[in-house]
């Protein structure tokens, strides 16, 4: 197989290849190896290539399962893998391997994904923007000047410029969506708890982050989610089992749902004019296909929410960054890490325990008023992201705080009251603006309610395909 084909696939359709022994996993490695050493010198989606891993997982046997033998990067953030890097983006962990897969990743080599290298983040998963002092920017292989998003940018990358069909992605305030987006692909945050987590936390950021894929197809995402999600022994609570598997809700008629459109953040950021024209160019879509759609929204304090996000994180990574300096008999200093993680960390040292019981409250209230609203509702539409990508370098972790969050804003303005109140969202690849860059729509649905969103995306992924848009960008050799 020529990468030329190769990338004409998604990965159920390579995987089905390989077990008609049409295509060795072999020669799909080398097909994504070929692919990456062509076009990752421009984009720096790969930090840290381990194809000899992945050969020999091949030579041991991949898994019989729905993806035997398909390429899979994993991020570099939170993914365990027995002997693969795991840095989290920062210097601070240059050296560290992982000691023993964890429950994603053994649930992944399960499904025959073949683990071949890891994807680019940013430091601990703080900005939207992939750009880590450590590894260096990524590129959105739409336009090289820009963002490819974060903190899955490396992931996103990877998928748009052809390298692997799906990636791994994580998603704390929107680093699955904003990156999918920006690049033009799928991205679905599932429910609070719907993935494992474990052994190492049993919940990620007291429950606002957690993992999933970002991928071109909508059978690769929900094929990957059934092969993935589900509790584990010791998860302190679990996400209501699915009524069949997700992958039956593909191509299955989702009714005449009740959707509201919010065309305005309940942050109070400024929208750009491409994506409200992106998010009404879909509520007329989803008119024409027989849904009811009305502009509504919920009523939340954007104030109180906004405070209650950022002393989870920081809390968070005061406690990451003090289990680093225990491990090592050192404590952390301000230039071993980007300046804006730093600023986290210190409010994290500032907050009461308190404060933190507070913040949780908080994004439970949310949750409440959210679920009170859509009493009336079956789906919330709006979309992804406040602003169109921003040009490398727009949302810098070296500026002064006000002027970051400011920068940042536009970025989570829609996506990160899903982390909060635990909702599944998906965006999907709606809209191009007139500079070429893509733009995200993104759907949610109640707690748990995964279906619902994959019978409507399905819908639309039939009604206005977008598999075959792929970005074209000059290759040295071309």
């Amino acid at each position: 197989m020529d990468v030329d084909t190769y990338m004409r696939y998604d990965a159920t359709a390579l995987a089905d290849l390989v077990a008609k022994k049409e295509v060795t996993a072999g020669e799909l490695l080398t097909c994504a190896i070929n692919r990456s050493e062509a076009v990752n010198p421009q984009i720096n989606a790969v930090v840290y290539p381990e194809y000899e891993r992945a050969a020999q997982s091949i030579e041991a046997g991949v898994a019989p399962g729905p993806f035997a033998g398909v390429p899979f990067p994993l991020k570099n953030l939170y993914a365990y893998a027995k002997g693969y890097p795991l840095t989290n983006g920062s210097r601070i962990l240059q050296n560290r391997r992982a000691e023993a897969d964890d429950t994603y990743v053994t649930r992944c080599r399960a499904a025959g994904l073949v683990l071949i290298s890891m994807t680019n983040s940013s430091e601990f998963g703080l900005n939207v923007s992939t750009e880590p002092a450590a590894y260096g920017p990524t590129r959105n292989p739409w336009n090289l000047a820009y963002s490819a998003g974060g903190s899955s940018g490396g992931a996103a990358a990877a998928v748009a410029a052809g390298i692997v069909p799906m990636a791994h992605a994580t998603d704390g305030g929107g680093s699955i969506r904003i990156p999918a987006s920006m690049c033009g692909l799928i991205g679905l945050k599932p429910s609070r708890a719907r993935m494992p987590t474990g052994p190492v936390v049993g919940e990620a950021w007291n429950g606002l982050a957690t993992q999933h894929v970002v991928c071109r197809s909508m059978r690769d995402a929900v094929r990957c989610l059934d092969a993935t999600h589900g509790p584990e022994p010791g998860d302190p609570y679990a996400c209501p089992a699915p009524e069949r598997r997700f992958a039956d809700e593909v191509g299955a008629h989702p009714g005449r749902l009740r959707i509201a459109l919010m065309t305005e953040s309940v942050y109070g950021i400024p929208v750009h004019p491409d994506c409200t024209t992106a998010v009404r160019e879909a509520a007329q879509l989803l008119a024409t296909l027989g849904h009811h759609v009305e502009e509504a929204a919920p009523k939340i304090n954007a104030e109180t929410l906004t405070w209650a996000h950022r002393v989870i994180i920081s809390a968070n990574l005061r406690a990451t960054l003090d289990h680093l300096g225990r491990i090592r008999q050192q404590a952390v200093t301000p230039d071993e890490v980007e300046p804006q993680t730093w600023a986290f960390a210190e409010q994290g040292t500032q907050l009461r325990a308190a404060d933190l019981a507070s913040a949780i409250t908080i994004v439970h209230m949310a949750g409440r008023a959210c679920g009170r609203f859509m009493a009336q509702y079956d789906v919330l539409l709006s979309p992804t992201l406040a602003a169109p990508p921003p040009p490398i370098g727009h949302v810098d972790t070296g500026l002064p705080d006000e002027m970051f969050a400011e920068r940042l804003m536009p970025y989570v303005a829609f996506t990160q009251l899903y982390n909060a109140i635990g909702w599944p969202a998906i965006s999907l690849p709606l809209h191009m603006n007139e500079t070429g860059l893509p733009i995200g729509v993104m759907f949610a649905a109640r707690l748990g309610d995964e279906a619902t969103l994959v019978r409507l995306a399905s819908q639309i992924e039939q009604a206005r395909p977008w598999f075959d848009q792929l970005p074209v960008f000059k290759i040295p050799g071309d």
